[in-house]
């Protein structure tokens, strides 16, 4: 009988909005709250959330990709410097431009090859696709692969840039406006932390964008030497997140340190974005976590 008491009071306390914990201890040893509730009464409790974690970045949001959800938001709608979370955006405009002619000959130029590191390394004379150019930009933030794509594409930089603007707009950006399809540092290329939550949101459900984001490894198929292999420069990937499957890292002094993370878990998609942020490794993980425990996808 006092078995059943105790389960009608705590059905009583969860309705009137009392926090439950996992676990108490009685006479015959420990009680699993939320499983003696459902057993006894047929109700099923809601997962536990988690406190909101600290976060360090200068600008930030989380968001549920399916129902574009705010779970978490910082200066969400503040200019940022966004560094090569720019790409996203490259290459969603190369795969709505070029589609399934993503697999013809890429041109390299010198201008291409020119560019400061991060780079994949292509060099002119070289032979591959335009699709291998695409996933190497983003597994290794080349920056000289993002020129390549822009440069094939619509023939400029600037051309491309135009047509970047438009997908980003598309996507759900509203206070974005993209000049290069690399991200460095140029005065009026700006976004903000909800307009890349929105373009992420957007590209995951496009499979080849989802794809090329969640590489950990990519070997770069060479025609004219021999193939190299090129590592993600995105440690919440090799970390091996729970779910992990993108998505951008980015770094420019102007940026700081930056990270657009993506983990899928029992059919609800999360997606961080922290800008300026010297803790983003952690700080990823813990955005996550609090997101999955609020939608119920903590497993």
């Amino acid at each position: 009988m006092w078995k059943q008491t105790i389960v009608t009071g705590l059905v009583v306390a969860s309705l009137c909005g009392t926090a439950l914990s996992g676990t108490v201890y009685a006479a015959d040893g420990p009680i699993d709250l939320r499983a003696r509730i459902q057993t006894e009464t047929g109700t099923a409790m809601p997962s536990p959330t988690l406190p909101v974690p600290a976060v360090h970045a200068e600008a930030s949001v989380l968001i549920e990709a399916e129902s574009g959800r705010i779970l978490y938001e910082h200066n969400a709608d503040k200019w940022m410097h966004p560094a090569s979370t720019t790409k996203m955006v490259t290459l969603l405009t190369a795969l709505k431009l070029r589609g399934t002619r993503m697999d013809e000959m890429a041109t390299i130029t010198p201008y291409a090859t020119s560019m400061e590191p991060s780079v994949l390394g292509v060099r002119v004379g070289d032979e591959l696709p335009l699709q291998a150019v695409a996933e190497g930009m983003m597994v290794a933030s080349g920056n000289d692969a993002a020129v390549v794509v822009a440069e094939n594409v619509s023939g400029s930089v600037e051309a491309f840039a135009e047509e970047m603007n438009k997908v980003a707009a598309e996507a759900g950006a509203t206070h974005s406006h993209f000049l290069n399809p690399h991200g460095l540092t140029q005065v009026g290329h700006h976004t903000t932390a909800r307009d890349l939550a929105r373009i992420a949101a957007y590209g995951m459900r496009i499979p080849m964008f989802r794809d090329y984001v969640a590489n950990d490894y990519y070997k770069v198929p060479y025609q004219n030497r021999a193939p190299e292999t090129v590592r993600t420069t995105n440690l919440f990937i090799r970390n091996k997140y729970p779910g992990a499957n993108g998505l951008k890292t980015g770094y420019t002094e102007a940026a700081g340190d930056c990270l657009v993370a993506s983990s899928t878990r029992n059919g609800h998609t999360m997606i961080a974005v922290l800008l300026n942020d010297d803790y983003r490794w952690s700080d990823a993980p813990a955005l996550l976590d609090y997101g999955f425990a609020t939608v119920g996808g903590a497993k």
